[in-house]
């Protein structure tokens, strides 16, 4: 995702371990080709692959603001950690802020407040259609 024009992930590390059952998928993503061809579509980021041996697969994003998400991917599918490398490229790498309660505004609605009593399904309304203008032209 980029801000201002400006791509927000930096650096992407994908780790694995070299002979763990749940690198497995990981480790045919890397020597399919598939993540050179990530970085060839991605000049700006930053691709590296590192070996973690003893560890559960990861693909880690780095962002500008000094964030980083880590994802595991343990005997995830290859179109899995795709997706994830794609949800990390396409992430701000800000942090989540969960809105716990009810938002509430300042400025109250120019329309006013709902109330179950302005129920106007049934009523008809009188139209008149005025025709000419306001000066009473002849």
């Amino acid at each position: 995702m980029a801000t201002r024009g400006v791509k927000q992930l930096q650096k992407l590390t994908l780790a694995y371990c070299e002979h763990g059952g749940s690198s497995r998928h990981i480790r045919d993503f890397i020597s399919s080709g598939r993540i050179v061809d990530y970085a060839k579509a991605n000049p700006t980021v930053q691709v590296s692959v590192e070996v973690r041996n003893g560890h559960h697969p990861a693909v880690v994003g780095k962002y500008l603001t000094g964030w980083d998400k880590q994802v595991c991917v343990k005997s995830e599918p290859i179109k899995r950690i795709y997706n994830v490398i794609q949800m990390l490229n396409d992430s701000s790498g800000r942090k989540m802020n969960r809105l716990d309660g009810p938002v509430q505004t300042q400025t109250p609605s120019v329309q006013g407040i709902w109330t179950p009593f302005l129920d106007l399904s049934g009523k008809d309304f009188g139209v008149e259609i005025v025709q000419g203008g306001a000066g009473g032209s002849k």
